[in-house]
């Protein structure tokens, strides 16, 4: 019997040092990036399209190929780092499924999911209008001690500031100019964001919202920080589907800097985790329904201009997900089977990640994917 007391406190302090080695994370967003594109590559009709893809000619020469190839082409950091060394769930052609679980698939309803941990019916428009939910971290720099001043977000789109209800929250959420420049790169970055516009009113290019959060993440060094990248949604909507794709693949490029960051700083290095989702998906079929996405009940409120399509814009529920770090099991590709992961599973992952009681945070939060944890 005292055999087993001890063994039992044995296995209870490893699992207590498994989760006490994560101390950071960065989680990040793509709006509305496609599945099909992370695990199918490129989409060969869309690719040639006459009125999609001005730039086929590049398009084809940089990422044709099998599904496989063309995706490891398009995405080299998901597949030679993250494939490698973490995991992934969302390739619905090999039995691996993620979803929202809002009713509405559209942006700001899937940023509230991931960010508190459940679908909010009454979240039903991207209007500017300040969240009444919690996030997580505005939890955490709440009610956890050593997060207080060390959480912050970088978005593109410029509605991020009333997700997190910044007033009441007081999370520093930068969504144009950095008021504080502390060093001249911010500064320079201050000027050349007034110099080169955005071809929308609303969203920023992601290149500002990258190299500000880059550059919080070596000065300021938070604990939590929460990267939303942009472009690939309105491309999408745009039409554009070359400057979809040329935006992704920059992305993915993005995604490789700061994990190589991570990796060299000493405060992050062995000790944080990069966590990787999307808000909602796109549209397949029929082929223009890669512009957009909304659901059924959506059709009746603020996405009646999509109509037509009565039965909404089916697969926009789609959505995938990447993690990499500790804690997180090298796994790869993850089969789900019938059950689908969901966007509201998110903030408990995290929160379990970081050795925190999810539980505490929300009871109507869904529960921590343990599939792609390092049990």
């Amino acid at each position: 019997m005292k055999r087993s007391f001890i063994l039992a406190c044995l296995i209870l302090c490893h699992s207590i040092h498994v989760s006490a080695q994560v101390e950071n994370i960065v989680l990040v967003t793509i709006d509305g990036l496609r599945w099909q594109e992370v695990f199918q590559g490129l989409d060969h009709a869309l690719a040639t399209h006459e009125k999609y893809s001005e730039r086929s000619e590049q398009l084809l020469q940089q990422f044709e190929g099998d599904p496989g190839e063309s995706a490891r082409k398009l995405f080299p950091f998901l597949y030679n780092v993250v494939m490698k060394e973490g995991a992934l769930i969302g390739n619905r052609d090999a039995n691996s499924c993620a979803q929202v679980t809002n009713p509405w698939y559209f942006s700001y309803p899937g940023y509230n999911e991931i960010l508190t941990g459940f679908g909010d019916p009454s979240i039903d428009s991207n209007r500017p209008v300040p969240n009444h939910n919690t996030t997580f971290m505005e939890w955490l720099q709440d009610e956890v001690p050593g997060f207080s001043g060390n959480v912050a977000a970088f978005a593109s789109w410029d509605v991020f500031p009333y997700i997190f209800n910044s007033e009441r929250s007081r999370i520093p959420v930068n969504v144009g100019r950095l008021e504080m420049a502390d060093t001249g790169f911010e500064a320079t970055l201050n000027i050349l964001y007034e110099d080169i516009p955005s071809p929308w009113p609303t969203v920023r290019l992601d290149a500002f919202t990258h190299h500000f959060a880059m550059s919080a993440l070596q000065q300021d060094q938070p604990r939590v920080l929460y990267i939303a990248y942009g472009e690939t949604d309105d491309f999408a909507h745009d039409g554009e589907y070359d400057q979809y794709i040329l935006a992704a693949h920059r992305t993915d490029r993005h995604l490789a800097e700061l994990w190589t960051y991570i990796q060299e700083d000493a405060r992050y290095r062995d000790n944080t985790v990069l966590f990787i989702t999307v808000d909602h998906g796109r549209g397949e079929e029929p082929l223009e329904t890669w512009q957009h996405h909304a659901s059924k009940k959506s059709l009746e409120g603020y996405m009646e201009a999509l109509a037509e399509y009565e039965e909404g814009i089916i697969g926009s529920e789609a959505v995938w997900m990447a993690a990499i770090g500790p804690g997180i099991a090298s796994k790869g590709l993850v089969q789900t089977g019938e059950n689908c992961v969901g966007s509201n599973q998110v903030a408990t992952t995290l929160l379990k990640l970081l050795g925190l009681d999810y539980r505490e945070f929300s009871s109507q939060a869904g529960p921590p994917v343990n599939a792609i944890l390092d049990k």
